[in-house]
Protein backbone atom coordinates (compact mmCIF):
# COMPACT_ATOMS: atom_id res chain seq x y z
CA UNK A 1 0.00 0.00 0.00
CA UNK A 2 1.93 3.36 -1.32
CA UNK A 3 0.62 6.85 0.96
CA UNK A 4 3.75 8.32 0.58
CA UNK A 5 2.18 11.86 -1.19
CA UNK A 6 0.06 11.84 2.11
CA UNK A 7 2.52 13.74 3.35
CA UNK A 8 2.61 16.28 0.63
CA UNK A 9 -0.64 18.02 1.36
CA UNK A 10 -2.77 17.66 4.92
CA UNK A 11 -6.77 18.50 4.89
CA UNK A 12 -5.70 21.88 6.32
CA UNK A 13 -3.44 23.29 3.84
CA UNK A 14 -5.87 25.01 1.99
CA UNK A 15 -7.78 26.84 4.43
CA UNK A 16 -4.67 28.06 6.30
CA UNK A 17 -3.35 29.38 3.12
CA UNK A 18 -6.77 31.13 2.60
CA UNK A 19 -6.22 32.56 6.34
CA UNK A 20 -2.73 33.61 6.25
CA UNK A 21 -2.69 36.88 4.54
CA UNK A 22 -5.39 38.12 7.53
CA UNK A 23 -4.83 37.12 10.53
CA UNK A 24 -1.61 35.02 13.05
CA UNK A 25 -2.86 31.58 12.55
CA UNK A 26 -2.29 29.21 15.82
CA UNK A 27 -1.92 25.63 14.69
CA UNK A 28 -2.12 23.20 17.32
CA UNK A 29 -2.38 19.35 18.00
CA UNK A 30 -0.55 16.11 18.90
CA UNK A 31 3.13 16.48 18.90
CA UNK A 32 4.01 14.51 15.60
CA UNK A 33 0.66 15.04 13.98
CA UNK A 34 2.29 17.05 11.36
CA UNK A 35 2.10 20.56 12.20
CA UNK A 36 5.67 21.92 11.24
CA UNK A 37 5.71 19.75 8.41
CA UNK A 38 2.49 21.54 6.76
CA UNK A 39 3.28 24.60 7.69
CA UNK A 40 6.47 24.57 6.05
CA UNK A 41 4.59 23.39 2.92
CA UNK A 42 2.36 26.83 2.93
CA UNK A 43 5.19 28.75 1.26
CA UNK A 44 8.63 28.19 -0.10
CA UNK A 45 9.95 31.03 1.30
CA UNK A 46 9.83 31.15 4.96
CA UNK A 47 11.85 31.73 8.23
CA UNK A 48 11.43 29.03 11.59
CA UNK A 49 12.11 29.32 14.94
CA UNK A 50 11.35 26.53 17.59
CA UNK A 51 11.47 27.32 20.86
CA UNK A 52 12.43 24.51 21.97
CA UNK A 53 16.12 25.58 20.42
CA UNK A 54 18.28 27.54 22.19
CA UNK A 55 19.45 29.79 19.64
CA UNK A 56 16.20 30.24 18.51
CA UNK A 57 15.14 31.45 21.85
CA UNK A 58 17.59 34.15 21.76
CA UNK A 59 16.19 35.25 17.99
CA UNK A 60 12.59 35.15 19.57
CA UNK A 61 13.76 37.18 22.40
CA UNK A 62 15.57 40.00 20.07
CA UNK A 63 12.66 39.47 17.82
CA UNK A 64 15.43 38.84 15.01
CA UNK A 65 13.29 36.49 12.62
CA UNK A 66 13.92 37.37 8.58
CA UNK A 67 11.06 40.25 7.87
CA UNK A 68 11.53 39.86 4.13
CA UNK A 69 10.70 36.52 4.18
CA UNK A 70 6.72 35.53 3.19
CA UNK A 71 5.67 33.73 5.95
CA UNK A 72 7.39 33.31 9.40
CA UNK A 73 7.23 29.77 11.47
CA UNK A 74 7.07 29.93 15.11
CA UNK A 75 7.06 26.37 16.73
CA UNK A 76 6.33 25.72 20.41
CA UNK A 77 5.84 28.91 21.37
CA UNK A 78 3.34 28.20 24.29
CA UNK A 79 6.48 27.49 26.22
CA UNK A 80 7.72 31.31 26.26
CA UNK A 81 6.21 32.75 29.27
CA UNK A 82 3.62 35.28 28.52
CA UNK A 83 3.22 34.27 24.81
CA UNK A 84 0.49 35.79 24.14
CA UNK A 85 0.89 39.05 24.85
CA UNK A 86 4.20 39.05 23.28
CA UNK A 87 2.27 38.00 20.05
CA UNK A 88 0.04 40.33 20.07
CA UNK A 89 2.56 43.76 20.59
CA UNK A 90 4.10 42.20 17.51
CA UNK A 91 0.95 41.80 15.73
CA UNK A 92 -0.32 45.59 17.19
CA UNK A 93 2.97 47.06 15.70
CA UNK A 94 4.41 45.15 12.71
CA UNK A 95 1.22 43.62 11.23
CA UNK A 96 1.58 41.19 8.47
CA UNK A 97 3.52 40.77 5.87
CA UNK A 98 4.95 38.48 6.86
CA UNK A 99 2.28 36.11 7.64
CA UNK A 100 2.91 34.06 10.50
CA UNK A 101 1.82 30.47 11.86
CA UNK A 102 2.67 29.69 15.58
CA UNK A 103 2.10 25.68 16.11
CA UNK A 104 2.38 23.90 19.08
CA UNK A 105 1.79 20.28 20.94
CA UNK A 106 -0.77 21.68 23.84
CA UNK A 107 -3.79 23.64 23.60
CA UNK A 108 -2.87 27.17 21.87
CA UNK A 109 -6.38 28.65 24.89
CA UNK A 110 -5.12 26.98 28.27
CA UNK A 111 -3.29 29.53 29.16
CA UNK A 112 -5.31 32.69 30.55
CA UNK A 113 -3.01 34.50 31.93
CA UNK A 114 -2.82 37.16 29.15
CA UNK A 115 -6.97 37.27 29.17
CA UNK A 116 -8.38 37.58 25.68
CA UNK A 117 -5.38 39.61 24.17
CA UNK A 118 -5.29 37.91 20.90
CA UNK A 119 -9.11 38.27 20.34
CA UNK A 120 -9.87 39.27 16.69
CA UNK A 121 -5.96 38.79 15.76
CA UNK A 122 -5.96 34.96 15.06
CA UNK A 123 -7.52 32.31 13.18
CA UNK A 124 -6.99 28.79 15.54
CA UNK A 125 -7.00 25.08 13.70
CA UNK A 126 -6.41 21.42 15.56
CA UNK A 127 -4.64 19.41 13.59
CA UNK A 128 -5.46 15.53 14.10
CA UNK A 129 -3.17 12.31 13.16
CA UNK A 130 -4.64 10.46 10.00
CA UNK A 131 -7.95 9.45 9.48
CA UNK A 132 -9.65 7.32 6.58
CA UNK A 133 -11.40 9.98 5.26
CA UNK A 134 -7.94 11.65 4.76
CA UNK A 135 -5.87 8.61 3.53
CA UNK A 136 -8.54 7.72 1.33
CA UNK A 137 -7.47 10.83 -1.43
CA UNK A 138 -4.39 8.78 -2.00
CA UNK A 139 -5.38 5.28 -1.86
CA UNK A 140 -7.33 3.28 -4.78
CA UNK A 141 -10.71 2.30 -3.80
CA UNK A 142 -9.24 -1.13 -3.11
CA UNK A 143 -6.92 -0.42 -0.22
CA UNK A 144 -9.33 1.00 1.99
CA UNK A 145 -9.79 -2.09 4.29
CA UNK A 146 -5.69 -2.45 4.44
CA UNK A 147 -6.06 0.99 5.61
CA UNK A 148 -8.49 0.62 8.13
CA UNK A 149 -6.43 -2.61 9.55
CA UNK A 150 -3.31 -0.41 9.64
CA UNK A 151 -4.93 2.13 11.40
CA UNK A 152 -6.04 -0.04 13.82
CA UNK A 153 -2.74 -1.56 14.24
CA UNK A 154 -0.43 1.47 14.27
CA UNK A 155 -2.71 4.11 15.20
CA UNK A 156 -2.79 7.42 12.49
CA UNK A 157 0.13 9.30 13.46
CA UNK A 158 1.88 9.52 10.19
CA UNK A 159 5.58 8.54 10.84
CA UNK A 160 4.37 4.78 12.19
CA UNK A 161 1.03 5.20 10.08
CA UNK A 162 3.14 5.06 6.77
CA UNK A 163 6.11 2.65 7.53
CA UNK A 164 3.44 -0.16 8.69
CA UNK A 165 5.17 -1.93 11.04
CA UNK A 166 4.10 -3.24 15.06
CA UNK A 167 7.26 -3.79 15.53
CA UNK A 168 8.48 0.17 14.43
CA UNK A 169 5.17 1.44 16.36
CA UNK A 170 5.90 -0.18 19.67
CA UNK A 171 9.34 1.84 19.76
CA UNK A 172 8.60 4.46 18.33
CA UNK A 173 5.33 5.06 20.63
CA UNK A 174 7.51 4.96 23.79
CA UNK A 175 9.69 8.04 22.54
CA UNK A 176 6.80 9.42 21.77
CA UNK A 177 5.08 8.99 25.04
CA UNK A 178 8.27 10.10 27.04
CA UNK A 179 9.11 13.46 25.23
CA UNK A 180 5.43 14.28 26.15
CA UNK A 181 5.89 13.51 29.73
CA UNK A 182 9.22 14.40 30.35
CA UNK A 183 9.88 17.60 28.09
CA UNK A 184 6.32 19.07 26.79
CA UNK A 185 4.59 18.38 30.38
CA UNK A 186 7.57 19.39 32.78
CA UNK A 187 7.97 22.66 30.46
CA UNK A 188 4.44 24.18 30.38
CA UNK A 189 3.04 22.81 33.86
CA UNK A 190 4.24 22.92 37.49
CA UNK A 191 4.44 19.02 37.95
CA UNK A 192 6.48 16.42 39.52
CA UNK A 193 4.48 13.23 39.38
CA UNK A 194 5.42 11.85 36.21
CA UNK A 195 5.22 8.57 36.79
CA UNK A 196 2.01 8.36 38.77
CA UNK A 197 0.71 9.93 35.30
CA UNK A 198 2.75 7.56 33.51
CA UNK A 199 0.91 4.41 35.47
CA UNK A 200 -2.62 6.63 35.14
CA UNK A 201 -2.24 6.13 31.27
CA UNK A 202 -1.58 2.61 31.72
CA UNK A 203 -4.89 2.28 33.42
CA UNK A 204 -6.37 4.91 30.77
CA UNK A 205 -5.74 2.51 28.28
CA UNK A 206 -7.66 -0.59 29.46
CA UNK A 207 -11.10 1.72 30.34
CA UNK A 208 -11.02 3.00 26.74
CA UNK A 209 -14.95 3.45 25.79
CA UNK A 210 -16.01 2.75 29.50
CA UNK A 211 -17.51 5.44 31.96
CA UNK A 212 -15.27 6.72 33.93
CA UNK A 213 -15.17 7.03 37.78
CA UNK A 214 -12.83 9.40 39.27
CA UNK A 215 -12.76 8.09 42.62
CA UNK A 216 -12.12 4.79 41.15
CA UNK A 217 -8.82 6.07 39.92
CA UNK A 218 -7.77 8.02 42.32
CA UNK A 219 -8.02 4.42 44.56
CA UNK A 220 -5.46 2.54 42.01
CA UNK A 221 -2.86 5.25 42.25
CA UNK A 222 -3.64 6.01 45.77
CA UNK A 223 -4.29 10.27 45.60
CA UNK A 224 -7.12 12.44 45.59
CA UNK A 225 -9.93 13.01 42.94
CA UNK A 226 -8.53 16.35 42.57
CA UNK A 227 -5.50 15.17 41.91
CA UNK A 228 -6.68 12.35 38.93
CA UNK A 229 -8.69 15.32 37.69
CA UNK A 230 -5.97 17.68 37.13
CA UNK A 231 -3.53 15.10 35.59
CA UNK A 232 -6.73 14.11 33.35
CA UNK A 233 -7.00 17.98 32.13
CA UNK A 234 -3.24 18.13 31.91
CA UNK A 235 -3.39 15.21 29.21
CA UNK A 236 -6.32 16.82 27.52
CA UNK A 237 -4.53 20.05 26.72
CA UNK A 238 -0.98 17.80 25.80
CA UNK A 239 -3.38 15.97 23.50
CA UNK A 240 -3.23 12.32 24.21
CA UNK A 241 -6.11 11.80 25.51
CA UNK A 242 -9.66 13.48 24.97
CA UNK A 243 -12.59 13.61 26.51
CA UNK A 244 -16.39 12.43 25.92
CA UNK A 245 -19.07 13.49 28.10
CA UNK A 246 -22.52 11.88 28.31
CA UNK A 247 -25.25 13.90 25.92
CA UNK A 248 -28.24 16.17 28.42
CA UNK A 249 -29.82 18.81 27.56
CA UNK A 250 -28.75 20.91 30.54
CA UNK A 251 -24.64 20.79 29.20
CA UNK A 252 -23.85 21.57 32.94
CA UNK A 253 -25.13 18.20 34.09
CA UNK A 254 -23.83 16.61 32.05
CA UNK A 255 -20.11 17.39 32.27
CA UNK A 256 -20.66 16.40 36.17
CA UNK A 257 -21.83 12.28 34.82
CA UNK A 258 -19.14 9.83 34.12
CA UNK A 259 -16.93 10.64 30.94
CA UNK A 260 -15.28 8.69 28.72
CA UNK A 261 -11.82 8.73 27.55
CA UNK A 262 -9.68 8.32 24.24
CA UNK A 263 -6.81 8.64 22.45
CA UNK A 264 -5.25 10.34 20.33
CA UNK A 265 -2.90 7.55 19.49
CA UNK A 266 -5.42 4.34 18.71
CA UNK A 267 -1.94 2.14 18.71
CA UNK A 268 -2.48 3.13 22.38
CA UNK A 269 -5.72 0.82 23.31
CA UNK A 270 -5.23 -2.32 24.89
CA UNK A 271 -8.98 -4.56 24.37
CA UNK A 272 -10.05 -6.45 21.51
CA UNK A 273 -10.86 -5.43 18.39
CA UNK A 274 -14.53 -3.60 18.99
CA UNK A 275 -12.65 -1.38 21.33
CA UNK A 276 -9.61 -0.42 19.23
CA UNK A 277 -12.52 0.08 16.60
CA UNK A 278 -14.57 2.48 19.01
CA UNK A 279 -11.41 4.61 19.71
CA UNK A 280 -10.74 4.96 15.97
CA UNK A 281 -14.14 6.12 15.61
CA UNK A 282 -14.11 8.72 18.37
CA UNK A 283 -10.65 9.85 16.35
CA UNK A 284 -12.51 10.53 13.01
CA UNK A 285 -15.63 12.00 14.61
CA UNK A 286 -13.67 14.77 16.80
CA UNK A 287 -11.27 15.30 13.49
CA UNK A 288 -14.15 16.29 11.94
CA UNK A 289 -16.42 18.14 14.30
CA UNK A 290 -12.63 20.25 14.69
CA UNK A 291 -12.14 20.70 11.43
CA UNK A 292 -15.94 22.11 10.97
CA UNK A 293 -15.16 24.47 13.79
CA UNK A 294 -12.31 25.62 12.45
CA UNK A 295 -12.75 25.94 9.19
CA UNK A 296 -16.11 26.11 8.02
CA UNK A 297 -17.34 28.23 11.27
CA UNK A 298 -20.08 25.92 12.55
CA UNK A 299 -20.32 24.76 16.62
CA UNK A 300 -19.98 20.34 16.14
CA UNK A 301 -19.87 18.64 19.72
CA UNK A 302 -19.14 14.76 20.24
CA UNK A 303 -21.38 13.10 23.31
CA UNK A 304 -22.48 9.89 24.13
CA UNK A 305 -25.96 8.69 24.95
CA UNK A 306 -26.94 6.96 28.57
CA UNK A 307 -29.73 6.10 30.64
CA UNK A 308 -30.33 5.54 34.17
CA UNK A 309 -31.45 2.15 33.28
CA UNK A 310 -27.86 1.55 31.24
CA UNK A 311 -29.21 1.72 27.64
CA UNK A 312 -26.39 3.18 25.61
CA UNK A 313 -25.36 4.75 22.03
CA UNK A 314 -21.81 4.79 21.89
CA UNK A 315 -21.53 8.69 20.37
CA UNK A 316 -23.74 11.30 19.85
CA UNK A 317 -23.27 14.57 17.15
CA UNK A 318 -24.50 17.99 18.11
CA UNK A 319 -24.33 20.92 15.47
CA UNK A 320 -25.38 24.01 16.96
CA UNK A 321 -26.80 22.71 19.90
CA UNK A 322 -29.09 20.40 17.47
CA UNK A 323 -28.69 16.57 17.61
CA UNK A 324 -27.60 15.24 14.32
CA UNK A 325 -26.42 12.10 14.14
CA UNK A 326 -26.25 8.84 16.34
CA UNK A 327 -23.48 6.12 15.70
CA UNK A 328 -22.90 2.64 17.97
CA UNK A 329 -19.91 0.46 17.01
CA UNK A 330 -19.92 -3.49 16.75
CA UNK A 331 -16.53 -5.44 15.88
CA UNK A 332 -18.65 -8.41 14.52
CA UNK A 333 -22.16 -8.50 16.03
CA UNK A 334 -24.12 -7.60 12.39
CA UNK A 335 -27.80 -7.57 14.60
CA UNK A 336 -29.12 -4.53 15.21
CA UNK A 337 -28.55 -2.80 18.97
CA UNK A 338 -32.03 -2.77 20.71
CA UNK A 339 -30.79 0.65 21.96
CA UNK A 340 -31.68 2.20 18.62
CA UNK A 341 -35.79 1.60 19.35
CA UNK A 342 -35.37 3.67 22.34
CA UNK A 343 -33.62 6.60 21.64
CA UNK A 344 -34.98 6.84 18.14
CA UNK A 345 -38.64 7.95 20.11
CA UNK A 346 -36.65 10.78 22.14
CA UNK A 347 -34.50 11.79 18.48
CA UNK A 348 -36.51 12.20 15.72
CA UNK A 349 -34.95 12.76 11.83
CA UNK A 350 -31.56 12.56 12.95
CA UNK A 351 -29.02 9.89 10.80
CA UNK A 352 -28.85 6.96 12.76
CA UNK A 353 -26.11 4.25 11.68
CA UNK A 354 -24.16 1.09 13.32
CA UNK A 355 -20.60 0.56 12.21
CA UNK A 356 -19.56 -3.38 12.42
CA UNK A 357 -16.17 -3.83 11.57
CA UNK A 358 -16.55 -7.70 10.32
CA UNK A 359 -19.61 -7.10 8.09
CA UNK A 360 -20.83 -9.35 5.11
CA UNK A 361 -23.92 -6.88 4.01
CA UNK A 362 -25.22 -3.56 4.75
CA UNK A 363 -28.63 -3.30 5.90
CA UNK A 364 -31.28 -0.15 6.24
CA UNK A 365 -33.93 -0.48 8.52
CA UNK A 366 -37.72 0.55 8.04
CA UNK A 367 -37.09 3.55 10.74
CA UNK A 368 -34.02 4.83 9.08
CA UNK A 369 -30.97 3.35 11.02
CA UNK A 370 -28.51 1.95 8.65
CA UNK A 371 -25.78 -1.15 9.53
CA UNK A 372 -22.52 -0.31 7.39
CA UNK A 373 -19.21 -1.71 6.98
CA UNK A 374 -16.86 0.60 9.52
CA UNK A 375 -13.86 0.99 6.64
CA UNK A 376 -16.13 2.28 4.19
CA UNK A 377 -18.60 4.72 6.37
CA UNK A 378 -15.61 6.54 7.87
CA UNK A 379 -13.70 6.59 4.64
CA UNK A 380 -16.52 9.04 3.44
CA UNK A 381 -18.84 10.35 6.31
CA UNK A 382 -20.24 14.04 6.49
CA UNK A 383 -21.61 15.31 9.44
CA UNK A 384 -22.88 18.33 7.30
Amino acid sequence: MEVENVSMERYLNKYIRLDLPRKIILLSGPRQSGKTTISKMLSTDYDYLNYDNPEHRVALLERSWDRERELVILDELHKQKNWKSWLKGIYDTEGIPPAMIVTGSARLDVHRKAGESLAGRFFPFRLHPLDLKEIKKYLPESDIQSAFERLLLCGGFPEPYLEGSRRYYNRWKRTHLDIILRQDIVAVENIQQITTIETLIQLLRKRVGSPLSYSSLARDLQCSDRSVKRWLKILENMYVVFKVTPYHRNIARSLLKSPKYYFYDTGQVAGNEGVKLENLTACALLKECHFIEDCLGEQLSLFYLRTRDGREMDFFITCEDVPSLMVEVKWADSSLSPHFGSFSKKFSDIKQVQLVGKLNREKTFPGGVAIRKAANWLADFTLL
